[in-house]
């Protein structure tokens, strides 16, 4: 009887752990937009430093952005509770934020920074960011997200500029745009088979 009783409870916490997860992701999903918005941000800022020469084009883009997802978020969240999960994969982002913040800000200004130091920096902790969530959530789309942004890290290593602009370009889009949208249409789709079952 013991046997039974503790194999129902194995499978008990086993189902509450996989609940878990999965409202972890379907949270996750709902901060799709932040993905897409971050890598426009980054495309601005792209553009506005190469076309426009502008050593204030990262600074000023980013934290502009910064200043959106806050604002967003805060209204978005304002009524929802925090999961555990949410709250682990927002440190995770957050924590990943304010360092390449702080790194990429003081490079910029002492002049230390090139092209191929900047992209193997944002490449390795976007990936570290990404790989970090995916391991939470299980989520297997997320950790190819890890795995590009490593490869264009690397990649900043040993590539020649030209290379190096695109790979940074690709993964961005991949990675950023692509993968948001990816989020967004799955959050879409949760939410109206949510609202089908409740009407």
């Amino acid at each position: 009887m013991t046997e039974n009783q503790d194999n129902l409870e194995l499978n008990e916490r086993l189902t509450l752990i996989e609940s878990m997860i999965a409202e972890g992701r379907r949270g996750t999903e709902s901060w799709g937009w932040t993905f897409v918005l971050w890598g426009v941000a980054y495309f601005i800022a792209i553009a506005w430093s190469t076309f426009g020469r502008s050593t204030w084009a990262w600074p000023v883009t980013m934290i502009a952005a910064f200043i959106v997802t806050t604002v967003v978020a805060s209204r978005r969240t304002h009524n929802r509770p925090g999961t555990t999960l949410g709250r682990a994969v927002s440190s995770i982002w957050v924590s990943m934020g304010i360092s390449i913040f702080i790194l990429l800000f003081s490079l910029g200004i002492s002049g230390r920074a090139d092209e191929h130091t900047f992209i193997a920096i944002v490449g390795a902790m976007l990936g570290g960011a990404n790989a970090a969530s995916s391991i939470i959530l299980k989520w297997k789309m997320q950790r190819a997200c890890a795995v590009v942004w490593w490869g264009s890290a690397a990649e900043a290593c040993f590539g020649s500029d030209r290379q190096n602009e695109i790979v940074f370009l690709a993964a961005i889009f991949f990675c950023q745009i692509v993968f948001g949208v990816y989020a967004m249409i799955a959050d879409a789709r949760q939410r109206k088979q949510r609202e089908a079952a409740h009407a």
